[in-house]
């Protein structure tokens, strides 16, 4: 039990940790654009995004697949100037466009669930059975990024019902703010590239 509540900690502590500041990015651009009204939208989103991050999050901490650091630590960046560009170009909402969406959240939590692993990999060490560190782990994931997306929701509310700014304008300013840091990020991480 001792177990379980350090990994679910750290997992947490590892996706609000400002100095890895790229899942926070993702996850905020992800729903950003909707309400709070919208929750069961963003529930199915950031459910898509958690199964997605949950299946490579496993199978590279139980060494079934091995990747090349450097490539996933661009491409997370990408998936977020893609996600950022998306909520810009969108003028509204349509079913065909939230699935879209949903498929996307689903095929980027495959990247970053790699992220993720890297960093597990590490605590782990040479631990055998892992299974409910990486269970306990991957929860605390989820937690964080839940109080990630009730943040953003909360300040989309506030913005939007009490000082009355239009929704357009919060997600063009947003999503226009989101992907210029994530344009930096990619630059400087294409440099750091190392191809095998």
């Amino acid at each position: 039990m001792h177990d379980f509540s350090l990994y679910f900690e750290l997992g947490w502590q590892h996706i609000c940790d400002w100095q890895g500041y790229d899942h926070i990015l993702f996850v905020a651009v992800l729903c950003g654009s909707y309400l709070l009204t919208d929750w069961r939208k963003v529930l199915i989103l950031v459910t898509a995004f958690t199964v997605g991050h949950s299946i490579t999050l496993a199978l590279s901490a139980l060494n079934v697949i091995s990747v090349n650091t450097s490539l996933i630590e661009f491409l997370i960046p990408v998936t977020i100037i893609i996600t950022a560009f998306i909520n810009i170009v969108k003028k509204k909402r349509s079913p065909g466009t939230l699935r879209i969406t949903y498929v996307l959240a689903l095929f980027f939590g495959l990247i970053h669930g790699l992220g993720f692993s890297n960093y597990l990999k590490s605590l782990l060490g040479k631990s055998s059975n892992i299974t409910a560190q990486l269970l306990a782990f991957n929860l605390g994931l989820e937690f964080g990024q839940v109080l990630i997306v009730l943040c953003i929701l909360i300040v989309s509310f506030i913005l939007l019902n009490i000082l009355k700014i239009q929704r357009r304008e919060w997600t063009l300013f947003l999503s226009s703010a989101i992907f210029g840091i994530a344009f930096i990020m990619c630059i400087e991480r294409f440099a750091l590239i190392h191809f095998r």
